[in-house]
């Protein structure tokens, strides 16, 4: 697996040392941990190092793989897991074109989003891992793709499917669309296998 050089380099040098630490606490070695989340050890590397920003397929994957939520891939902590999470409170991240707000606090054994997806970020990738999703449209239009079937989501629409069925999330529209987004957290050697392009060529 290759990663173009004139990939633009956006770096979160936060996450960076979270990354490294948690894999490290895994108990995994880079070539490991990169195989289990469908990447490259150089580019996991690279995500280590804050060379490059990687998306949020990829920071659920790694997630997975390390056995920990997003929130603390990104170093955030909560030192109170409180019911209740402000609007206020919850910054929101870009990764890979899509933009993403926690919306649930950190720890927890599922974790939720509200996500924001633009035409044509990640449209390609198909993922297939362990666990389930459920995702609510708040905003535009939605192009799910479930195995051979393809479905288009209304605001208002949801859908809830075993995330080992292969998978791809697409807005419909240029105005791309707004989600809820909630899924379980699985640790598994073949957390994500990606069917579409290369998954170290898409941060």
């Amino acid at each position: 697996m290759s990663t173009p050089d004139a990939e633009p380099t956006t770096a979160l040098p936060a996450m960076a040392p979270h990354l490294r630490a948690l894999r490290r606490r895994a108990s995994l070695t880079l070539e490991a941990a990169a195989r289990s989340a469908g990447l490259s050890p150089a580019y996991l590397s690279r995500l280590e190092t804050g060379q490059r920003q990687p998306s949020l397929p990829m920071l659920l994957a790694l997630a997975r793989v390390y056995g920990t939520t997003v929130s603390e891939l990104l170093g955030e902590t909560s030192a109170v897991r409180d019911a209740v999470v402000r609007a206020g409170d919850m910054e929101p991240t870009e990764a890979g074109g899509w933009t993403y707000v926690q919306a649930g606090a950190a720890g927890r054994g599922m974790q939720a989003l509200r996500v924001r997806v633009p035409h044509g970020a990640q449209g390609d990738i198909v993922r297939v891992h362990p666990g389930e999703e459920w995702l609510y449209v708040l905003k535009g239009r939605l192009r799910l793709t479930l195995g051979d079937s393809t479905h288009l989501l209304d605001p208002g629409d949801s859908a809830h499917f075993d995330s080992l069925t292969p998978h791809r999330i697409a807005a419909r529209d240029v105005s791309g669309v707004d989600l809820l987004f909630v899924h379980t957290l699985l640790q598994s050697p073949t957390a994500t296998l990606c069917l579409g392009p290369n998954p170290g060529d898409t941060p």
